[in-house]
């Protein structure tokens, strides 16, 4: 009997009209484990090379791993995987929510989707019942307005939904996938290239459980979560969510600020007027009954954390619905700090409108506080913003650009597929760009956390802040506290936090492993990861040996993790990205910070490139090119792949 998983695979192919089911052997899971690496594997074997990301023959993944649906906190996670149209290399993106544990509910591992329909279809996974359904109904409505039709047309509540809003129909580079109407795939372009293929929704329900090789370890692990809550500082997390981390980064002086001119708001007060602490005191349902921990907060399936926001308020006569959600760190920042906005209600309108149309919240910020910088300096006229002046601090313009970008109206067309395709249009503006393989910047300066400066470059999904820890922890007066994390990893040598040397570069590399094991694993990493989490490293490997029944050890995990990492380096080079794409932002290097503790800093090129020869040689790419050698791809188990490359 194979534990975790169940077993199947299901496949969708959009022209055929067909859908087929794969039931692997337990070498195969052994092989792939589940999300990102799944997904990469069916990317290989069925996209071509040199597609284009929206057409017919990109593949489109959705993959669980075995701990998804079990009994504890952080694990009902799924990985997306296709062609980026954004980066033009991989896309890979984690949801959380209910929607995967309901996948494996129902029945299966993983999705597969292949071709492109000639008008909307969704997708119905009930149990054993899969078909394909007309959507045109459903076309042109907004997220929650096709979770409410849906689920009244199946008379259940329970069921969970998958789906593209309005701008993944209009094929914005930067549409997410959104579960629960706030919950997103939400960077590298992954709705677009669902709206590509006229899939408008997956929906799941399903009654089956996981069967676990360890229940009594299982559920060990699963009661180890409520006791660590507070002395982790979880608990604090769990009331603030991620919009709690506008202050620290205020105070630290990383807090991007008018398209990262600075670091620091204006004030302290003027932080603080947009931070989770006042979002949790007057805008989470529930607010002004004071019940905010009982109607304000969501989980998912089975956490006991409860990070997700839910606000209930208006703005300018806009209602705040509870059914998006409410802001998390990403969202004030980008749609923010970036664009020297901080009214809360505005920016919780705007994450809003986001969840509704279905977008990415970093790019599509970090797109108008571009605009908004090209404006300031002349470079963009009133006549070409139609009629909307775009300044920082400018409310309604941040709300009124924005709406036109989800509607693709006006000049927002331009802005609807991200910064740098707006610059190469308009052929004006690259040197105020943000961006990394097309991708905007997340809101965590590699100023003021340098590791972040070598992995936004080599990142092979572009700029991304949730793929190894952040410098703050590995710094000498914090690494007691993670002693016990850390040392298990090998890391034993805490650094200041603006060096980047040879350490430094050892400490990205072991936790860029960690957490791309985590979404191989699909694990929560604000629940599971090298450090602060919940859980520890070491701990998945005895959670997955509990699920499975297999002896799996911290070097397994850490291993699984290097070979997605350089299973996605090797598609990425098979696409024609090399070293060359491995860059940062001229304004990182050009621009000096002004105010707060950032004030004067800027990043050294030189620093730089000799930090990324150092990573390269750590990993195991060649120094020229940046593709793992054959040796590197061989020792991670992906000798085909080095033929592929190395022939």
């Amino acid at each position: 009997m194979m534990y975790g998983f169940t077993g199947k695979i299901l496949h969708v192919d959009l022209t055929a009209r067909r859908i087929e089911i794969e039931t692997p052997d337990e070498a195969f899971y052994r092989e792939w484990i589940g999300g990102s690496l799944m997904g990469l594997y069916y990317l290989w074997k069925f996209a071509p090379q040199g597609i284009d990301a929206l057409s017919p023959d990109n593949v489109l993944t959705f993959a669980l791993s075995a701990t998804t649906g079990l009994p504890l906190s952080g694990q009902s996670r799924c990985t997306a995987t296709c062609k980026s149209p954004t980066t033009g290399g991989v896309a890979d993106s984690q949801a959380g929510g209910f929607w995967p544990a309901e996948l494996k509910f129902a029945g299966y591992d993983a999705i597969v989707i292949r071709g492109a329909s000639a008008e909307p279809l969704y997708l119905s996974i009930v149990n054993d019942q899969v078909e394909l359904r007309p959507a045109d109904h459903l076309w042109g409505k907004s997220t929650a307005d096709v979770d409410a039709i849906l689920k009244a047309e199946y008379h259940d509540s329970k069921i969970e939904i998958a789906q593209i809003g309005i701008s993944g129909e209009k094929l914005s580079n930067f549409a997410a996938v959104m579960n629960m109407s706030n919950r997103a795939w939400g960077r590298t372009g992954i709705g677009a290239v669902m709206g590509s293929k006229k899939l408008k929704a997956i929906v799941v329900r399903g009654t089956n459980r996981v069967n676990v090789a360890d229940k009594a370890r299982v559920s060990a692990l699963g009661k180890m979560a409520m006791p660590r809550m507070e002395p982790r500082g979880m608990e604090k997390f769990g009331r603030y969510g991620t919009a709690g981390a506008v202050m620290g980064q205020q105070l630290s002086g990383g807090l991007p600020t008018n398209n990262w001119d600075s670091g620091v708001m204006p004030s302290l007060e003027s932080a603080q007027w947009m931070g989770g602490e006042r979002l949790y005191d007057e805008l989470l349902r529930g607010a002004e009954q004071g019940t905010q921990d009982k109607h304000g907060r969501d989980t998912c399936y089975a956490c006991v954390v409860r990070c997700k926001r839910v606000v209930e308020s208006e703005y300018k006569q806009h209602k705040l619905d509870p059914a998006y959600g409410g802001a998390e760190y990403e969202a004030l920042a980008a749609l923010g700090s970036y664009c020297g906005v901080n009214d809360l209600h505005a920016l919780s309108y705007a994450n809003q409108l986001c969840n509704e149309y279905g977008v990415d919240v970093v790019s599509v910020g970090a797109t108008i506080s571009w605009a908004m910088e090209c404006f300031e300096r002349g470079i963009l006229n009133l006549e070409e913003t139609d009629g909307i002046e775009l300044r920082f601090g400018n409310t309604d313009a941040l709300v009124a650009m924005l709406e036109k970008t989800l509607n693709r109206e006006g000049f927002g067309d331009i802005l609807a597929d991200g910064s740098e395709k707006a610059a190469q249009r308009l052929g004006k503006g690259q040197e105020y760009l943000l961006t990394v393989k097309g991708q905007e910047l997340p809101a965590h300066m590699p100023q003021v956390k340098r590791s972040l400066a070598l992995i936004y470059a080599v990142n092979p999904f572009g700029a991304d802040h949730q793929s190894s820890e952040h410098d703050p922890e590995y710094k000498p007066a914090s690494y007691d506290y993670y002693r016990d994390r850390f040392e298990p990893l090998g890391l034993t040598q805490p650094q200041d936090v603006l060096s980047l040397n040879a350490e430094k570069i050892n400490y990205l590399v072991t936790t860029q492993y960690t957490y791309s094991a985590t979404d191989t694993m699909t694990l929560c990493q604000f629940v599971w990861g090298p450090s602060w989490q919940l859980y520890s490293a070491q701990e998945m490997a005895e959670l997955l040996s509990a699920t499975t029944g297999w002896d799996v050890t911290l070097a397994d995990i850490q291993a699984m993790g290097q070979k997605r990492v350089n299973m996605m380096r090797a598609y990425n080079a098979r696409e024609g990205l090399r070293r060359d794409q491995d860059t940062l932002p001229k304004k990182l290097f050009d621009v000096v910070l002004k105010g707060g503790k950032s004030d004067g800093i800027q990043l050294d090129r030189e620093e730089f490139e000799n930090g990324l020869d150092e990573y390269y040689a750590q990993v195991g790419w060649d120094q020229t090119s940046g593709i793992p050698t054959r040796a590197t791809l061989e020792a991670s188990g992906l000798s085909w792949l080095a033929d592929t490359l190395h022939s």
